[in-house]
């Protein structure tokens, strides 16, 4: 109940300010995993549903990509007039593993058929980690599982590198290989199902890890990045489109530890105040 916990405190406070929240998972696991492979960056799916139901119940609007893009960082469309009364928020899961597919997927469609409402999240993969064919026994994603969820209107399909690599630690030849075959193999995956080419516009860097070469480079395959660091977006105040902020959500944030996240939510005092670096 965690996330649930954070919506309900944070979020519903900030209602009328210019802020967005995107939150960051990564494995979802259910009552039936062992304790051996209960990572700390994993989410129990039990809470995991209860706070998405609870999203859709309050009128919250799944943002994709190139939703926070289009509508809120460029402004280069202006919100449809479904949207206009709704509140923005961005689900992200990470690394691409197959529990999203087992333990996340049918959660969207059951809500789905309940409320009537398609939850988008947003996937960041690593296609040079995924599943290959004929091999059933990985615990990543494989592209069937991507385009499975992508036809179906539920996943926004976004790069995390080409595999998992500390992007500020790489040559140039190397970075420039994991930024480009990362969305290479992502569009040559969903290339029929993706005419606009929407899929690997966007990117989180691994680890959250990034510095000036990589959002260089980063800037000449993607619209945006993304990367972690406990904070909610100003979208009115942010300058640079390659630090997007996300907040890390797993199973062991403790009550304290979701204060201290709060904690810099409630210094947004107006609209117009932006934080000087």
């Amino acid at each position: 109940m965690l996330t649930l916990i954070i919506i309900i405190s944070v979020l519903n406070l900030l209602a009328n300010e210019p802020v967005i929240p995107i939150l960051g998972f990564h494995g979802i696991v259910n009552s039936k995993t062992p304790t051996s492979q209960l990572l700390e960056m994993h989410y129990p799916q039990q809470d995991l549903e209860k706070s998405l139901e609870y999203l859709v119940r309050h009128n919250y609007w799944f943002l994709t990509t190139q939703d926070l893009y289009d509508f809120f960082l460029t402004k280069s469309q202006k919100i449809p007039k479904e949207y206009s009364n709704q509140k923005p928020i961005m689900i992200s899961f990470d690394d691409g593993y197959k529990t999203v597919d087992t333990n996340l997927l049918p959660i969207l469609s059951k809500l789905e058929q309940k409320y009537g409402k398609k939850i988008k999240v947003v996937l960041f993969i690593n296609p040079g980690i995924m599943e290959r064919k004929g091999i059933t026994s990985s615990t990543h994603l494989g592209c069937q599982d991507l385009r499975k969820g992508l036809k179906k209107g539920f996943y926004d399909i976004q790069s995390h590198g080409l595999n998992h690599k500390d992007l500020t630690t790489l040559t140039r030849k190397e970075l420039v290989k994991e930024l480009q075959q990362a969305q290479i193999k992502l569009r040559q995956c969903t290339q029929d199902l993706d005419p606009q080419k929407k899929v690997a516009s966007h990117i989180a860097y691994p680890y959250g890890a990034s510095n000036k070469q990589v959002q260089h480079y980063a800037s000449k395959y993607y619209l945006s990045s993304y990367l972690y660091n406990n904070r909610i977006l100003k979208y009115g105040c942010l300058k640079n489109y390659y630090e997007i902020p996300r907040i890390p959500i797993n199973r062991k944030i403790s009550f304290h530890q979701a204060l201290d996240i709060a904690e810099g939510f409630h210094q947004i005092k107006s609209q117009d105040k932006c934080d000087e670096k």
